[in-house]
């Protein structure tokens, strides 16, 4: 007995807010005859949204009881219940290296006969693909929303100013020139927290490098030498156009400051705009695609798979499972996660997006979209450590250094998996 929620869930999350449920010690389903499908998800931001879920699919099925648990570090207690045979059902984790892992050690079940996958646009099941390995037959995940990065901005500022977005890289260094000449500050970086390295790092080199670059180099078929050097210089040039000692300054204090008007952009990714408004409930935020090569045909949208599902290996009940990620993909729920954390949907139709991705729109229409590179990288390489340093490091071969250390430590944590690339590829002469 299913129906659907005639969004119902929209106006539940607010009600629900702060009313998180306990799951741990939940019921198997064993009792009341109904079969149990669990979700572990890894995103906690989002548990008054998945509660609702739960809450309303239950209310809706009669033979089948979801349970969805949203924990502090999904990811590791997915690898701890891993070691202990204790699988869920579905695992809803973002497109990036751990799903990758789970891909590679076989856990994830082909769901290429899941006809929800109709719906999504190929441009997110494209970035699945590539976070693959070596090439596997089969779907493995439904990609359910999506994230972008590139470059928030002042709207207020902007139109007072008659500033137009810039489309090339010539465009934005000028902008900022301009910028700098008005007396205000272009950009605002928050790199003492060296993650927030990644995020021009990230949009500069989707316009730049191939996307399969990592794939490319486990191949043995070039080198991050090769292909990361105009990105790295980009990236030092921001420094620039932003305040002094940017690694001074954490990313809640780049947050406060472009909120209070400090600076007329930020290069970060949407999931920043919360923690700006909470600052400051009114600023008028837009954005727009880096624009890093002088080719505007060039540039793409920096945009990954944010959240997906995917059926574990061991789900024994799949059609349960497929029901559960209809009800999740309905468009009123999925509008209702979009509304709730200003995302941007995998799926095909006509939602609608919040404001400030307004100048990323057409790129979202069109599919134009690139994943971000470091959804490639291991962790252990902590890479945006690696940026940092490299964006530290003022004397004349910084550029030289930083490359060769990448392609040197790349080499030292891939090691396996690229002689496990490099075996498949002696089998498969003709793969691409």
């Amino acid at each position: 007995m299913k129906r659907c929620m005639k969004g119902k869930l929209a106006a539940g999350l607010a009600a629900a807010a702060g009313l998180s449920v306990i799951l741990s010690g939940c019921g198997t389903g064993e009792d009341n005859g109904k079969v149990t499908i669990e979700i572990i998800q890894s995103k906690p931001e989002t548990a008054t949204y998945f509660d609702q879920v739960e809450e309303e699919f239950n209310a809706t099925h009669d033979d089948i009881e979801l349970i969805i648990d949203s924990p502090n570090d999904a990811n590791t207690i997915l690898k701890t219940r891993f070691i202990r045979e204790d699988y869920p059902d579905i695992i809803a984790i973002g497109g990036d290296i751990n799903y990758s892992n789970y891909l590679d050690a076989g856990m994830l079940m082909d769901i290429s006969d899941y006809e929800g996958l109709d719906s999504i646009k190929d441009a997110y099941l494209d970035i699945d693909k590539e976070l693959e390995f070596v090439p596997m037959e089969g779907v493995y995940a439904v990609p359910y929303v999506a994230n972008a990065a590139g470059i928030l901005y002042n709207k207020d500022i902007f139109d007072e100013n008659g500033w137009e977005i810039p489309t090339t890289w010539d465009e934005l260094t000028a902008l900022c020139e301009e910028i700098q000449a008005a007396g205000m500050q272009p950009f605002y970086f928050g790199f003492k927290d060296s993650w927030t390295c990644l995020a021009p790092w990230n949009a500069i080199s989707v316009d730049l490098a191939p996307s399969d670059v990592c794939a490319q180099v486990n191949r043995g078929e070039t080198t991050f030498t090769d292909n990361y050097r105009e990105v790295a210089e980009k990236t030092k040039s921001l420094l620039e156009f932003c305040q002094d000692d940017p690694f001074a300054y954490s990313y809640n204090d780049a947050c406060t400051a472009f909120a209070r008007g400090e600076a007329v952009m930020f290069p970060i990714g949407s999931y920043a705009v919360p923690q700006i408004q909470s600052v400051n409930p009114d600023i008028n935020i837009d954005s727009f695609v880096m624009p890093a090569s002088n080719d505007p045909e060039e540039n793409v949208l920096n945009s990954g798979n944010d959240l997906q599902f995917s059926v574990m290996a061991e789900c024994e009940h799949k059609e349960e499972a497929y029901e559960v990620l209809d009800f999740l993909l309905e468009d009123e729920n999925l509008q209702a996660y979009i509304d709730d954390q200003n995302a941007i949907p995998c799926k095909e139709g006509d939602f609608d997006l919040a404001p400030m991705l307004d100048g990323m729109k057409s790129y979202i229409e069109e599919g134009k979209v690139v994943d971000y590179q470091d959804h490639h990288y291991p962790s252990e390489m902590s890479v945006d450590a690696m940026i940092q340093t490299y964006l530290l490091d003022d004397s004349e071969n910084a550029t030289d250094t930083f490359l060769e250390k990448f392609d040197r430590e790349w080499a030292r944590y891939n090691r396996d998996l690229i002689q496990k690339v490099q075996d498949y590829m002696e089998e498969h002469p003709d793969a691409e």
